[in-house]
């Protein structure tokens, strides 16, 4: 989020638009321990659950890192589940420490779940698993661009979030974690059990048994039941009949009759009922349609496409390609309201409510978006903000900007007061003496200074309004932030152009007033030679020509008239005739009602101006942050004592006067 360059600690309760969660992937391992005679070994697992850097994680802007000197680790037996689901239990944690800025887990994998089996049967197979840690975001803070921060043993440089405060939740095997640039080293160990021929009958699988819940490796041919050898007594033929018709049994109450092809091949190659479960469990699994067919899921891009249809915002189709419009134009056919956006965001999010009834849970879940491995998450902030942005600006222009016009522009990188020097007096090229040496120029001693603030203002779409879902909301909001803008830099502007008694002054040769100054062809004429004849501080003429008539709008008409007509009659009754216009297109007219406007002091309906081209030598001039000359719009959901949306919009810029000879004052009167 853009702001000045200082970085800023931020906390939960006030910035409610930023994830509440993390999800973070590292790598993992699954051992499993030898167990004493007689009891069964359960798999244990090591996960080096966060190593410490920065990560691209869905929903944030920035890269995000995480300090985990200020972690809260509630207690070493944390939860380990699967895929991040409560319902998925895996196992739990009794270690969790942080150690040469990593995040070390170990533990036991003591559920007797299908997930857990399935995770010690995947990694005997070499399947790399990642971990993906859950923790909630108490405070952050933003490092901006160009400026550094040293977060667990390391230097990051912004843009990049920092998570300071978050508290651990839970831990959960992944196949695929949000951060791809890691690896997972999976390695499954087996306990080696004791039996002799006698304990073991022929066709038994020795392995039984040493890792929790995992399946007998797949045989690479067929098997058929086993039969008694002729050394087998009655006993033990029966014994294996028995586990054979049990082992069938288990396998048909698994399959449910709903997944005939898995229980015909467990049956005859001879799997057990682990195995079945987790190839019922894989079979289960939604999988991808045969044919391709056009993907019209509520994406960020065509929700945004979908806001700007609805408002028919001109030049909506520059914006975004066909495919997205499309697939906007067919999902929301009568135009989104403000209902259906936050419940699209929230749907994505996570929400499992089907209508805005829990208005409260809708907006949480909308602008809280999680993060976690493999999840497409949408963030209803960032699409308010954009749409927002566009009728934003189009309430900064919709108001007067001759300021624009009459000024020079200044980038600044912060809010340091900044000098310029004008090269003054020693511009002139010298002659190059016969040994080759340049004779070098200065900057002289006059200086003119400048310095940007913020100016912010804060306007909010309040619950009514999404009840009555009106999509209306999120236009005239920021259309009023932008006109708001819009209006604070004129005021700032022409509140210092016009307090310029000690700057326009006989003094500096740039001040005309008297009968014979109001506007005219006489007055015109008098100002364009009191502009020609100012000189630099050796005396020489400044070589600038004037290029702008600014004026009051009660001198709108004539200044108009004397840029663009060839003469002007005299129309009294003893002088009628035609006089040529010697100032016909000479000057640029540029108009404002600031000028004439009693509450600014200095204003005059009968002063006007003659100005340089600001690029040439300006009057005055207006410095903006970082080049941001328009201004800057956010959305997140209310704090909690209020119902529903706030925006914000604020803008950086400073104004002040610059050089006395790049303009000359009429007073246009005695």
């Amino acid at each position: 989020m853009p702001s000045n360059a200082r970085t800023r600690p931020r906390s939960r309760p006030e910035n409610t638009n930023v994830p509440s969660s993390l999800r973070l992937t590292a790598t993992a391992e699954i051992e499993v321990e030898a167990a004493a005679e007689g009891e069964r070994a359960l798999p244990r697992f090591r996960m080096v659950a966060y190593t410490g850097g920065a990560m691209r994680i869905a929903a944030w802007r920035y890269p995000v890192v995480i300090d985990l000197a200020g972690l809260e680790i509630p207690s070493q037996s944390c939860p380990i589940r699967f895929g991040h689901d409560p319902a998925a239990g895996v196992g739990h944690t009794d270690a969790i420490r942080v150690e040469g800025g990593q995040l070390i887990a170990t533990g036991t994998i003591s559920r007797d779940t299908a997930a857990a089996k399935e995770v010690v049967a995947s990694s005997k197979n070499g399947f790399p698993w990642q971990a993906s840690v859950g923790a909630s975001v108490d405070e952050f803070e933003f490092v901006r661009e160009k400026q550094k921060a040293t977060v667990n043993g390391r230097e990051f440089e912004g843009p990049i979030n920092i998570v300071r405060r978050a508290t651990l939740g839970e831990i959960s095997f992944v196949d695929l974690g949000a951060d791809g640039g890691t690896s997972a080293s999976i390695a499954a160990g087996k306990e080696k059990a004791v039996m002799d021929d006698n304990q073991a009958p022929e066709g038994a699988d020795t392995d039984a048994g040493t890792d929790a819940g995992a399946p007998a490796a797949t045989p690479t041919t067929p098997t058929s039941p086993p039969t008694p050898t002729p050394r087998a007594s009655a006993e033990d033929v029966r014994a294996q009949a028995l586990a054979e018709t049990e082992r069938i049994g288990a396998i048909r109450r698994v399959c449910a009759g709903r997944h005939l092809d898995v229980e015909a091949k467990a049956i005859r190659e001879g799997w057990d009922a682990t195995r079945c479960e987790l190839e019922v469990l894989r079979a289960s699994r939604p999988k991808a349609p045969a044919i391709h067919a056009p993907d019209h899921m509520a994406t960020p891009q065509i929700l945004e496409a979908a806001c700007f249809l609805t408002a028919r915002l001109d030049g909506v189709e520059k914006a975004f390609d066909d495919q997205t419009l499309e697939a906007a134009t067919k999902r929301f056919r009568g135009g989104i309201g403000l209902q259906e956006l936050l419940l699209e965001a929230a749907w994505a999010n996570g929400y499992t409510g089907r209508n805005f009834r829990d208005s409260r849970q809708v907006l949480r879940h909308a602008f809280n978006p999680p993060i976690e491995a493999g999840f497409s998450a949408i963030d209803i902030g960032g699409i308010l903000s954009n749409v927002a942005n566009k009728f934003l600006l189009e309430g900064f222009f919709s108001v007067e900007r001759a300021w624009r016009s009459v000024t020079a522009v200044r980038n600044v990188s912060d809010f340091k007061t900044v000098t310029s020097y004008r090269l003054v007096g020693k511009d002139q090229y010298e002659i190059v003496a016969p040994g080759g040496e340049i004779k070098h120029g200065t900057l002289g001693e006059e200086q003119y200074t400048n310095k940007a603030d913020t100016y912010a203002l804060m306007l909010a779409i309040d619950r009514r309004d999404i009840i009555n879902d009106d999509l209306g909301a999120i236009t005239t909001v920021p259309r009023k932030l932008g006109r708001g803008s819009g209006l604070k830099i004129n005021d700032v502007f022409w509140t210092t152009f016009l307090n310029n008694a000690a700057f326009f002054t006989a003094g500096n040769n740039n001040f005309i007033s008297g009968a014979d100054t109001a506007l005219s062809i006489d007055g015109l004429t008098k100002a364009e030679v009191t502009f020609m004849d100012q000189v630099d501080s050796d005396g020489k003429p400044i070589g600038i020509m004037p290029a702008i008539l600014l004026v009051p709008t009660a001198l709108s008409a004539i200044g108009t008239q004397l840029f663009k007509s060839l003469e002007l009659r005299d129309t009294t009754a003893n002088t009628r005739y035609p006089v040529s216009n010697p100032h016909q297109g000479k000057f640029r007219v540029e108009v404002s009602r600031y000028l004439g406007n009693s509450v600014y002091a200095g204003s005059s309906t009968k002063a006007w101006y003659l100005l340089a081209d600001p690029s040439d030598l300006p009057v005055i001039e207006v410095a903006f942050l970082n080049g941001q000359e328009s201004p800057t719009i956010e959305t997140a959901e209310a704090d909690f004592n209020r119902l529903g949306v706030q925006m914000r919009g604020y803008h950086d810029f400073g104004v002040n006067l610059q050089d006395p000879r790049g303009g000359v004052k009429a007073k246009g009167e005695a």
